[in-house]
């Protein structure tokens, strides 16, 4: 094995998700077509792409909640491809996850101690380690001592969202699956969540898979960038190159499709959007 693979998180090979259509002998729909990225060890692979793209299907398929057809997907050199749920149930100490929508990913009837507990109690921690570790989980997020007995309708959607990342945090895992986690919040709880996530990754060198549509949020938080289509990975290097100078039409499209303050530029984004979109209609 190489230096480099062994600082490798996860490695995903010529991966193939497959699901049965309705109709006899209808053909089954392919998701993702020899999907190949690879997460080191503290690195942030930002996954973008448009709704529709296979970039979600391809956090489930890490997660274990899409089927493999073919493929492999390896975490820290084990093959999860086709985990048990008892495998996956050890892997969630190190694998996690953070929704895409605070309001409906937490238990409306729980308290946000139980929320927050629940992880360590499934895992056998006791319930003094459980208590000490929540205490903590909440001064990581920045969020109040007192919230532990609230529930979550009683905060905003960004204090959720610290909640549901206080949750996957939890278990000190060593790579979450961030699915579109700021995209249901307004410009400026974004930012503030993001920047959250810079820095519980600088203080505990956590991995993230990001999946987001936006090339923008992308850009803040990665080191390196995926760019998803029609179920197929059409471009990725590092974060800086491809949000500056993309070379695929579909990436330059999710570029320009992103806003910016000035009604100059703008137009021109959609000048330049719409003939690329024209470009590739005509091919």
């Amino acid at each position: 094995m190489t230096e480099d693979a062994k600082t490798r998180l996860l490695d995903v090979d010529k991966l193939v998700v497959e699901y049965p259509s309705k109709g006899f002998r209808a053909k089954p729909f392919r998701a993702l077509t020899d999907i190949s990225i690879s997460i080191g060890q503290g690195e942030t692979l930002g996954l973008v792409g448009e709704s529709g793209s296979g970039k979600t299907t391809l956090g489930r398929a890490v997660l274990g909640l899409a089927p493999v057809t073919a493929g492999t997907i390896t975490f820290e050199g084990d093959d999860i491809s086709h985990a048990s749920r008892k495998k996956r149930q050890t892997l969630s100490r190190d694998l996690q996850v953070v929704f895409q929508d605070p309001y409906t990913s937490l238990n409306p009837a729980m308290t946000i101690g139980d929320i927050l507990a629940e992880p360590l109690g499934i895992q056998g921690i006791s319930q003094k380690d459980s208590r000490k570790r929540v205490k903590e989980l909440l001064d990581q997020v920045n969020l109040p001592s007192d919230a532990l007995s609230r529930q979550p309708r009683e905060f905003s959607g960004g204090q959720r969202q610290r909640v549901a990342i206080a949750r996957a945090l939890a278990l000190s895992p060593k790579l979450i699956v961030c699915d579109e986690p700021v995209s249901a919040l307004d410009l400026t709880t974004q930012a503030t969540v993001l920047d959250l996530f810079l820095q519980i990754q600088r203080d505990t060198g956590v991995s993230y898979l990001f999946i987001s549509h936006d090339l923008d949020v992308v850009r803040h938080i990665s080191h390196r960038v995926a760019v998803m289509y029609h179920g197929e990975i059409v471009e990725q290097g590092l974060a800086g190159q491809i949000t500056r100078d993309p070379q695929h039409p579909y990436t330059q499209r999710l570029l320009l499709a992103s806003p910016v303050p000035d009604p100059d530029r703008q137009e021109k984004r959609r000048t330049e959007r719409k003939r690329l979109l024209a470009e590739q209609a005509a091919a």
